[in-house]
């Protein structure tokens, strides 16, 4: 075992208690600024009743769901609804924009108490939580400790850990240690992440499947392939300035093979469709647009210059080619059009969804390309259609996996609350 994970030391220990004396003394101090007027910190300070809740209607014993921001409160949104079928829910973030987007959602909802003991305690006098269930992985060492000493379960769910922060926490075993030791259940978003939280102190049996909240919404769509004009139409989907001219020059370099191909250009910002128009009518292509009322059938080419469409858009062409990649802008996610069984083109670009793109890549379910070499690739793929709906099922699948399955979870985080609603009747 490597150094860093070695046994707790007498500076590790002093380290921690610092910790607990630093932050109950921040309390203190952040207490009288909270009573003059500081409504957020009062919040976060557990110093106003939860919400929903008034001194003759306290709300029922619910389970207690956090995410940092409205991004991971979105991201287990799934997780929210099916939770809250069976039990009252009582969410909190760190931001104003999580807490809002959860009272959007008919939740009731807060901001999370401070790594304070003293509002840690209040927050849990006042909601009384039957489990705390932590979207990703926030580390609150006083949190952590209060919810073990008052009984109360700790699930963490998509949990993910790189090498650094691992290392890191590794330097810090009287902090890490107990935070870990004490979940009752974890889910992770890959093996990587299990390895090292279980080195860090991470009990085994605290492990269930394997979860990627991002994914889960992606895995949920029922794609619906739509016509027979499908296996002969290609989507560059979400595209950016000079992205737009690499797929058309490519489009009509593989239509010299192929001439019945169709193409979607589907702009990532709708309001550039004048200059995408122009950039199809001077190669003298016929196209429709459908801010004009027209739909993808109409013409060889279609400009899908609109929002909220992109689905229908998936469900109409075979072949994706991804924007964003094309320019260094990163990329765009590889999953919609996996949900959508489209096999998948991309660029060189994709930093923002690198280890996508390699699995889908190793996988045979998407392909990299460049500006030069996409025109090829499309006329090879035109010409391959057992080929394209390989690559549109092994995308398909790669994200089922990915994405992982929720039931086991739910029916551990419904097992904890009940077993905890048991022994508060007695």
């Amino acid at each position: 075992m490597p150094d860093q994970y070695a046994p707790v030391s007498l500076r590790g220990r002093l380290g921690a208690a610092l910790y607990r004396g630093l932050s109950v003394a921040g309390g203190a101090l952040l207490r009288p600024v909270a009573v003059l007027g500081k409504d957020d910190l009062a919040e976060r300070l557990a110093l106003t009743p939860p919400d929903g809740a008034d001194q003759e209607n306290v709300p029922a014993q619910p389970v207690w769901l956090h995410g940092a921001s409205v991004g991971e409160l979105n991201s287990a949104r799934l997780l929210v609804d099916a939770l809250a079928r069976e039990w009252p829910l009582y969410l909190t973030a760190n931001s104003l924009t999580g807490r809002a987007a959860a009272r959007g959602w008919g939740q009731r909802a807060s901001l999370a108490p401070l790594d304070v003991p003293a509002a840690i305690t209040r927050f849990l006098a006042q909601v009384r939580p039957l489990v705390s269930v932590t979207v990703e992985n926030e580390i609150w060492p006083n949190r952590a400790r209060i919810l073990d000493r008052q009984g109360i379960p700790r699930v963490i769910v998509g949990a993910r850990m790189s090498v650094r922060s691992a290392e890191r926490w590794a330097k810090m075993p009287a902090l890490i240690g107990p935070v870990l030791g004490g979940i009752s259940v974890l889910s992770a978003q890959d093996g990587a992440t299990e390895e090292r939280l279980l080195r860090l102190g991470l009990p085994e049996a605290a492990l269930t499947g394997k979860l990627n909240l991002k994914l889960l919404a992606p895995a949920r769509i029922v794609a619906r392939p739509s016509g027979p004009l499908r296996d002969v139409t290609i989507l560059a989907a979400s595209t950016h300035e000079g992205e737009e001219a690499v797929v058309l020059d490519a489009y009509l370099s593989a239509r010299v093979a192929h001439p019945d191909l169709r193409l979607i250009l589907a702009p990532r910002h709708p309001e550039r469709g004048n200059e995408v128009a122009a950039l199809i009518a001077a190669r003298g292509l016929s196209f429709a647009r459908r801010t004009q009322g027209a739909g993808p059938g109409d013409h060889p080419v279609f400009l899908a210059d609109t929002l909220g469409e992109m689905a229908r858009w998936y469900d109409a062409a075979a072949v994706c080619v991804t924007g964003g990649s094309f320019t260094d802008r990163g990329g765009h996610t590889p999953w919609e059009p996996a949900a959508h069984l489209c096999a998948t083109l991309h660029g060189p670009h994709v930093a923002n969804f690198a280890d996508d793109y390699g699995a889908l890549d190793q996988a045979e379910a998407s392909l990299a390309v460049s500006a030069e070499t996409l025109g090829a690739a499309l006329d090879a793929l035109a010409g391959d259609r057992a080929r394209v709906a390989r690559m549109g099922e092994a995308a398909h699948a790669l994200l089922h996996h990915r994405a992982g399955n929720p039931d086991p979870l739910l029916a551990r985080i419904a097992d904890l609350a009940l077993q905890r609603t048991c022994t508060s009747a007695r």
